[in-house]
């Protein structure tokens, strides 16, 4: 299967592109190299004869259609988007321009695309999207797939407008397409700014160690392998126009995680004061939900996938390869 993937240099776009060529897929890359995009990611593959690399903003609907003709994919995996948080509500302007209109833009030249090799039922569109379109629970129950969307955050509020059009152009168009929510995801090759890669560098660091608020915010992990697995399997076996929640079921509070971390890192440094005493707490985030919990038992009972790797096998993993890789994440810490 040839597949076109959206945003291969990012954090979970060169995680899905590493495992679809170990599968023997053939993969054209599409990404912008925004601050986030960092081809050490792929330094293993850049010249494996399967891999296909185009430098591209989803925006250039132009540049798009030469790309799809070009390689003529048998399917699309749409990753490229802005999604830190943070960064969305100082500069809410490029979350709308990448994430939305980016987003139509790509349906757009997919779907002439898609018309054009006559209407192809093997075709697949597979949109991943975040539990963050839902809003925030309390401290029980979770989201299904037919939760309402109540986005908090520049960042969801663009990523539920992204997963409407996407359902618009299959019920309008019969595009055949397929959404993902995923909770909160982790492992090697995360981009600093988000809160594991973080904790762990600052820990090594002797910095600070900041935590939004009082830390009982609570968040879902899934590795990346687990996540990974799940889109392939989406994207084979799923039911066109259907969405599926990817969830661990594995909730701890930002605090007990970052908690977990430093006791990790006090094993590793046994000579050093406890790095929990790096932990600061700082004013918190506007707009920051409380919990976030997904439902994934469509995916679990219809697809027949399951997790595979637990919090502290994953945090152990990851903190071991952050820790051995400061190569990797040095020179990208100034743009955390």
């Amino acid at each position: 299967m040839k597949l076109l993937i959206t945003g291969g240099l990012g954090f979970i776009g060169s995680a899905l592109v590493r495992n679809a060529i170990s599968l023997g897929h053939s993969v054209i890359n599409i990404d912008a190299m925004t601050y986030a995009g960092n081809p050490d990611n792929l330094s293993g593959i850049s010249n494996n004869p399967l891999y296909f690399f185009e430098e591209a903003d989803i925006r250039e609907g132009g540049r798009l259609c030469e790309i799809l003709e070009t390689h003529k994919p048998d399917g699309v995996i749409h990753l490229a988007a802005e999604t830190h948080v943070d960064r969305s509500i100082k500069f809410s302007s490029e979350f709308i321009s990448t994430n939305v209109n980016g987003t139509y833009s790509l349906l757009e030249s997919v779907l002439h695309y898609w018309e054009k090799r006559g209407n192809d039922e093997k075709f697949r569109f597979l949109h991943v999207s975040t539990d963050e379109v839902y809003g925030q629970l309390d401290d029980t129950g979770s989201f299904s797939e037919d939760s309402p969307y109540r986005p908090s955050s520049p960042y969801s509020a663009s990523k539920a407008a992204s997963d409407h059009l996407v359902n618009a152009w299959h019920i309008t168009y019969g595009l055949p397409t397929l959404t993902t929510h995923c909770s909160n995801v982790y492992g090697k090759y995360q981009f600093p700014e988000k809160l594991i890669p973080r904790a762990i560098i600052n820990g090594a660091r002797e910095k600070m160690i900041p935590i939004y608020g009082n830390g009982k915010n609570i968040r879902e992990w899934l590795h990346i392998n687990d996540l990974v697995e799940a889109l392939m399997r989406v994207l084979s076996d799923g039911e066109v126009g259907h969405t599926y929640n990817i969830g661990s079921g594995q909730e701890i509070a930002n605090l007990f995680l970052v908690q977990m971390i430093c006791e990790m890192l006090d094993s590793k440094f046994p000579g050093l004061s406890p790095h929990s005493q790096q932990i600061q707490f700082v004013n918190d985030r506007a707009g920051h939900d409380f919990r976030y919990s997904l439902n994934s038992s469509k995916i679990r009972n219809e697809l027949g996938w399951n997790p595979s790797i637990d919090l502290d096998e994953g945090l152990t993993e990851t903190v071991n390869w952050y820790l051995a890789n400061d190569n990797w994440w040095e020179p990208l810490c100034e743009n955390a």
